[in-house]
């Protein structure tokens, strides 16, 4: 190559670099004019700002009902169910062969009969032979006996002139006074005494009486029929008495005053109620003992109710407690102190309450609760007199919200419903009495 073209290309690359650098000299100088120009910008934006205006968060203001906790001495009713039984039921058995000649008009299944009525006779007329066989028996050994202590004494009489020396062992002296005659004539009284006895006791099976005051539930016999010893003639139970099985579960025990083991004592009391006739009906007892046993399976204990007379039978003007009844059961428990009842709806998860602070604020209070059922809670701790807790249901996102207060009721006035408690009606007062005096009566309290 000439040293005219060496010449030329240097020329062009020195051409080409001086360009370059003039390039990015333009880039860098273009950047930060662009740069001083934004912040000269915001600077003057920022400057520039209107002032800034700082408003309250509006509270919405929430409109509530509630109770004002009064701290009360309770007694914690537990409910329980249960059905009314016989305390006494019997199948009523002939103890005699016979064909049914008498039956009584109370003989019928629903029939009342009271201790010692006859129900039924069967025909006596063999039970009357036997007895007038036995009769006879009886005076013929009465009359053989008399015959053999008649010889006896004679033979004493001759015993005692015969001479010592001719007197022999006991044996034969007892033989020549006739003793074994003698025991044996007594022994024959004896056994047709004992005939006489039982012909006697077997004619008065021949009328078949109730063995208590009593309520006829089936039949099995009727007139004409002929019966055998062991057959059923009529099932029945007592009217005197009746009772109720509630089950108790295990961790409400503690709430009750039961009976004593092996006491008559009268436990807690018990309002047993049911509906008839589209009215409820309410009846007066007590706990009269417990089963003293846990049920494997279920694990309740049944405590037994007693009530007199359920049939109303001595009182015209009570309502019967029919057997077979189902019935509710609210048992009184012991007195418990410094307890809060509340309604149970009113209690959050994890037994949180809504309470209204100093300042009208909604607060979350954690509460503990006594173990028990039903339509109320009662609160042993986490509230005191006077604090007022929301009977309206609210969700979580209400936590700190303004209340006021719509409506304010005493919680030891307030019912199931957060409404004020019904006071009892003047008639429903004197029903309730007249059962508890029947009652009384019944226990004699």
């Amino acid at each position: 190559m000439s040293v005219l073209a060496r010449f030329s290309v240097l020329c062009q690359r020195t051409l080409i670099g001086s360009y370059t650098v003039v390039s990015r000299n333009k880039q860098v100088f273009f950047s930060i004019v662009m740069l001083a120009g934004s912040v000269m910008i915001t600077t003057i934006l920022y400057l520039k700002r209107p002032a800034t205006i700082i408003e309250e968060p509006v509270r919405t203001i929430v409109t509530v009902d509630v109770t004002e906790v009064v701290k009360q001495n309770l007694r914690i009713p537990i409910q329980a169910q249960g059905t009314v039984t016989p305390l006494q039921e019997t199948s009523v058995m002939s103890e005699v062969n016979g064909r049914i000649i008498e039956v009584s008009p109370s003989f019928i299944v629903g029939g009342f009969v009271s201790k010692d009525d006859v129900l039924l006779r069967i025909d006596p007329r063999n039970y009357e032979t036997s007895l007038l066989r036995a009769e006879a028996s009886v005076k013929s050994a009465q009359s053989n006996l008399a015959q053999e202590t008649g010889r006896a004494k004679v033979a004493e009489q001759e015993w005692k002139k015969t001479p010592r020396g001719k007197q022999r062992t006991q044996a034969s002296k007892d033989l020549y006074l006739r003793k074994p005659q003698l025991d044996q004539a007594l022994a024959q009284m004896l056994a047709a005494q004992a005939d006489l006895n039982t012909a006697s006791d077997n004619l008065e099976r021949t009328s078949i009486r109730a063995p208590y005051d009593a309520l006829i539930r089936t039949k099995h016999s009727e007139l004409g029929q002929f019966v055998a010893a062991g057959t059923p003639l009529a099932d029945i139970f007592s009217v005197e008495y009746a009772q109720i099985r509630l089950p108790i579960p295990q961790n409400k025990l503690e709430y009750l005053e039961l009976p004593e083991l092996g006491t008559m004592q009268n436990g807690s009391p018990v309002d047993l109620y049911t509906e008839v006739g589209g009215q409820v009906k309410h009846w007066s007892a007590y706990l009269h003992h417990t089963e003293g046993v846990f049920d494997a399976r279920s694990r309740v204990l049944f405590s037994v109710v007693r009530i007199k007379d359920p049939y109303g039978l001595q009182y015209p003007h009570a309502e019967p407690l029919r057997i077979g009844t189902f019935v509710n059961a609210r048992i009184e428990g012991k007195e418990l102190f410094d307890i809060v009842r509340l309604p149970r709806y009113v209690i959050r998860a994890g037994n949180n309450v809504w309470v209204i602070d100093e300042t009208g604020l909604l607060r979350t209070r954690s509460v503990t609760l006594l173990r028990t059922g039903g339509d109320f809670v009662y609160v042993s701790a986490g509230l005191n007199d006077g604090e007022l807790v929301s009977l309206t249901t609210l969700d979580n996102s209400f936590e700190g919200a303004q209340v006021r207060i719509e409506s304010q009721i005493p919680s030891n006035m307030v019912d199931q419903a957060g409404r004020p408690e019904k006071q009892p009606e003047p008639e429903i007062i004197e029903a309730t009495a007249a059962a508890e005096l029947l009652t009384n009566d019944s226990y004699g309290n």
